[in-house]
């Protein structure tokens, strides 16, 4: 290549992108730039997307899984506080929780994980 490629958009698939578009608009605090039955697109105005694209059938992952699986790490000011609203908003909480005490590991409503921790 005769330049570096650019990192645009991270997709997930999933079952429902509308109804995944507005979890993470709550959780991250971003804009949904689009959104219909078959997927979703998330900004913060920088330059990485965040897509929700459907697949029939889908199926969340499951954890603890031996097989990997990619997870989004999130910086908050207090994980405990953001762990509540999180799981409000329809996040859950594995029992499994590797770390120990480190981050804290979530699932969004579709079963994606995402790992929060003190910011700083």
């Amino acid at each position: 290549m005769s330049a570096p490629a650019i990192l645009t958009t991270v997709i997930l698939d999933c079952a429902d992108p509308t109804a995944l578009a507005e979890f993470y608009r709550k959780a991250l605090g971003w804009n949904v730039i689009h959104a219909d039955e078959d997927g979703a697109q998330l900004d913060n105005g920088g330059p990485i997307r965040l897509g929700l694209q459907r697949v029939a059938g889908y199926r969340g992952p499951t954890w603890p899984d031996p097989a990997k699986h990619a997870h989004f790490d999130l910086e908050v000011a207090d994980p405990a506080t953001a762990a509540d609203e999180l799981i409000a908003l329809g996040a859950s909480r594995p029992d499994f929780q590797p770390g120990n005490g480190d981050w804290l590991v979530l699932a969004d409503p579709e079963g994606h994980l995402f790992c929060i921790a003190a910011a700083g």
